[in-house]
């Protein structure tokens, strides 16, 4: 029986969401990678609610998931959690590994004044 990479993926977006929760002080910083598009959300796990979110859909990014898109996103969802008086995160990758458009959002997020 072969697994493929949708399952696991998803299998270790359940690991990683057992262990952490957005909260009123800390929401979480949750992304997702289409083939096509990036969204990236932060979200309130206490109320269930999405306090700021960016993707590329939107006017102003391109409609691309690659990592200088990823990039744009980053700054992008920074200015937005900092309007809405959010300074530090939880960081939630989604099952991906911590490398290439993920890594390149984070950065983007960190320096644009982000804490996580």
């Amino acid at each position: 029986m072969s697994i493929d990479r949708k399952t696991t993926r998803r299998r270790i977006h359940a690991r990683i969401r057992k262990k952490l929760s957005g909260s009123a002080e800390r929401p979480r910083l949750a992304v997702h990678f289409s083939n096509r598009n990036i969204c990236v959300q932060v979200i309130d796990d206490t109320k269930g609610v999405t306090l700021a979110s960016v993707n590329t859909t939107e006017e102003n990014l391109p409609s691309k998931a690659s990592v200088e898109t990823a990039t744009a996103a980053g700054k992008l969802i920074a200015e937005r959690a900092k309007a809405a008086s959010i300074s530090a995160v939880v960081f939630d990758r989604g099952g991906h590994i911590y490398h290439g458009k993920v890594k390149a959002l984070a950065d983007a997020a960190r320096e644009a004044g982000l804490q996580f």
